[in-house]
């Protein structure tokens, strides 16, 4: 299937993985790059050294494009900036912030740049400042989250900006696919899919709970303190939203969450753990290979395209 991101991306397939913090590394970018996909390297809140590892284990084990996700909010953005922009990686999605700061520099290395966007004021901001596309992100998604919906959100950016839009947030199947393109955009990322893609590398107990989980399965904690994140509810959700109830403040809430990411990738807690995943997760049942997900993905959604 061509559309503008897999031209401008050199992909076969318009599918991008989520750039997930401790989930997304070279193992399952890797993996979703060779199935035809763009596959990206989550760089979250590591350090520089950590992600240029990462960046060279990818580089071994596909020679097809691969993206590095920078969250522009962590201590060593500018490192990590500098590092992607060495090591020359395709493409790179950015969160958290304005790449305004790195944007020359990484339009010097080759590097295409496609920001998250959850509006579209920020949409047309991140146009201005140079961005190759955007990735209009709806809060079904997983994660830290804006308020508008994928379906609200994805054809208001199509219309205010002239780059590719790429759609993200509640997309998991070719239905999701069709459905984007329909609403104007080139293209998907999805994240939640493939928590429990064969190469992913997060805990089995973390997989189980995405597997198992139904339609009302997923909470949104940090709403009062302007932080929103989409996770699995657990017993560290429920006791956050009564401490939010309770008035506490961010850094008291901040007690529950620090390192609990870590917690259910790493060590598979699914009780204190925070296991991001979006409102899709309920349609995930089962577990396949990055390769297997994607091409059941595009016939499902080449047949509802009539193509």
């Amino acid at each position: 299937m061509k559309t503008a991101i897999t031209e401008l991306l050199g992909i076969q397939y318009p599918i991008l993985q989520g750039g997930m913090a401790w989930v997304a590394e070279d193992s399952l970018a890797s993996a979703v790059s060779n199935a035809g996909g763009l596959g990206i390297i989550g760089a979250g809140n590591a350090p520089a050294d950590v992600v240029r590892a990462q960046i060279r284990r990818a580089k071994e084990k596909t020679d097809k494009p691969f993206g590095v996700n920078v969250m522009l909010l962590s201590p060593f953005a500018a490192e990590v900036a500098q590092v992607v922009a060495e090591e020359k990686v395709a493409v790179v999605t950015t969160g958290a912030g304005n790449p305004g700061t790195y944007m020359e520099m990484w339009k010097g290395a080759g590097i295409k740049v496609i920001p998250v966007v959850a509006s579209v004021a920020l949409a047309k901001m991140m146009q201005r400042a140079g961005a190759d596309a955007v990735i209009a992100e709806g809060c079904e998604s997983g994660g830290h989250i804006g308020e508008s919906t994928t379906m609200t959100l994805v054809p208001q950016v199509v219309d205010g900006v002239t780059v590719p839009v790429i759609a993200a947030g509640g997309i998991g199947d070719g239905r999701g696919l069709a459905a984007a393109m329909m609403l104007g955009a080139e293209g998907v990322q999805m994240g939640t899919r493939f928590l429990v893609a064969e190469e992913c590398v997060i805990h089995p107990n973390y997989k189980k709970q995405v597997l198992k989980a139904k339609d009302i399965d997923t909470v949104v904690t940090g709403r009062s303190v302007g932080h929103p994140a989409r996770q699995i509810r657990n017993q560290m959700t429920r006791k956050y939203l009564e401490m939010e109830k309770e008035g506490c403040t961010f850094e008291e809430l901040e007690t529950l969450t620090v390192g609990s990411l870590r917690k259910a990738v790493q060590e598979g807690d699914t009780t204190g753990g925070s296991m991001m995943s979006g409102q899709i997760a309920g349609m995930v049942k089962k577990e396949q290979t990055c390769k297997e997900m994607i091409e059941e993905i595009m016939g499902q959604a080449e047949k509802l395209l009539g193509r």
